[in-house]
């Protein structure tokens, strides 16, 4: 009997049982939608953030209190222990690494911003020399930016994200306008291009107003993030070592002492988030794999039960010249057929929830490429694994009882 020919009949048989046979793949269906869905989500969340979140630019890196901590434990060990960056911290690498070409910093509070009747709560207001500007660039939409000689008198001026101007300022133009922070009125003198929203958070309920502002507004408590530009981003690392070599000196640490402050690039906030998606997907792996497991121990009883029912059959055929590998052959492909059924509707519906998920939700999910190639591959392990048994038991049956069967 040819494949060809084992496949109609397998397909004849499935669609002769059409409900049992569906009840039968519901494990499939839901294992396979259901681990496809969880990759489409953070294939998304990966791509959205190693194209936004992450895009310090070529050659950049920030110098700042904390690096990338994973665990309580070390947090509590930093706190302790890191200083607060200050301006003359960055001062210092400007003047001594010669392998840096710009070097800015910026500091960070939160406050409320007032404007007549208009009001917008916890906004971000970051307080920045212009220098971090040319190292990260914000998109214009009106305006300008802040330039330097209001950061060398402290002037009283406001750089806005799209947030703040829709709720401040929802029917005039912005520029030249004023608004309040605390007591200090503040003039806006230019306004940036729409971010949008991450996971449902905001990227555009900002502030930037001179970092000699800032400090009169808020104090000189906290601690600054230092942006560095490499002369040549083909040697950042060697930029990152050279400023490293700074900061410890300038902080009196030993040699066996770990730094007292975090260097964070681009590079390492994709590898921190790749290794928290990929622990996300093989816990999801391993539960939805158990959905796939019962699914294909149903298969395996309800291709047994077909044993049963199919005995006359199968003496029939054999009977009639058929050899143990044609009845072998027969039923494999009647099982990796009723998993791959499964595979096709778990593929369908992922697809869905895939294409819902990135229409009506924050979450970016991203439907892969590589998904139903996989999905088919496991549907087919599944139909081979748990149908060898039920195959070769219809094989070993007798011609003669199985006539007999009624």
């Amino acid at each position: 009997m040819s494949p060809i020919e084992a496949g109609r009949l397998a397909f004849e048989s499935i669609w002769a049982n059409r409900l049992r046979s569906f009840l039968t793949l519901l494990g499939v269906i839901i294992g396979i939608a259901a681990i496809i869905a969880t990759a489409a989500v953070i294939h998304g969340l990966n791509r959205y953030v190693s194209e936004k979140l992450s895009n310090l630019g070529k050659g950049v890196f920030v110098v700042q209190r904390f690096g990338i901590i994973t665990n309580r434990q070390e947090f509590l060990d930093a706190a302790r222990r890191n200083r607060r960056l200050l301006p003359v911290d960055a001062r210092a690498i400007a003047e001594r690494v010669p392998s840096v070409a710009v070097v800015g910093w910026e500091v960070h509070a939160t406050a409320d911003l007032k404007r007549d009747e208009h009001e917008i709560r916890d906004t971000d207001i970051g307080g920045l020399t212009p220098s971090v500007l040319e190292i990260e660039p914000y998109e214009v939409a009106e305006g300008r930016l802040l330039m330097q000689h209001e950061e060398d008198r402290a002037a009283p001026v406001v750089f806005l994200g799209h947030d703040v101007v829709e709720r401040l300022f929802p029917d005039t133009d912005p520029i030249g306008k004023q608004l309040r922070v605390g007591g200090t009125t503040l003039t806006v003198v230019g306004t940036a291009v729409k971010k949008g929203s991450f996971l449902g958070f905001s990227q555009d309920n900002f502030a930037k107003i001179p970092f000699s502002l800032h400090r009169k507004l808020f104090g000189s408590a906290r601690s600054i993030n230092i942006s560095v530009q490499a002369a040549d981003p083909a040697r950042m690392w060697d930029t990152m070592d050279e400023v490293r070599a700074v900061m410890r000196a300038r902080h009196h640490l030993r040699p066996a002492e770990s730094d007292d402050f975090g260097i964070l690039t681009a590079e390492g906030i994709n590898d921190l988030w790749r290794n928290l998606t990929q622990t996300i997907f093989s816990v999801a792996l391993f539960v939805v794999g158990i959905s796939l497991v019962v699914g294909g121990i149903v298969i395996m009883n309800i291709m047994l039960v077909s044993v049963v029912e199919r005995t006359r059959e199968i003496g029939v055929r054999k009977a009639v010249g058929a050899s143990q590998s044609d009845i072998v052959q027969q039923f494999l492909i009647e099982a990796v057929l009723l998993s791959c059924l499964g595979g096709v509707v778990g593929i369908a519906i992922a697809w869905a929830v895939s294409a819902l998920l990135a229409a009506y939700t924050p979450l970016p999910a991203e439907f892969p490429t590589w998904a139903p190639p996989v999905a088919f591959g496991i549907c087919t392990a599944i139909g081979v694994f748990f149908g060898i048994h039920p195959a070769r038991r219809a094989a070993r049956l007798d011609p003669i009882e199985a006539l007999r069967s009624e």
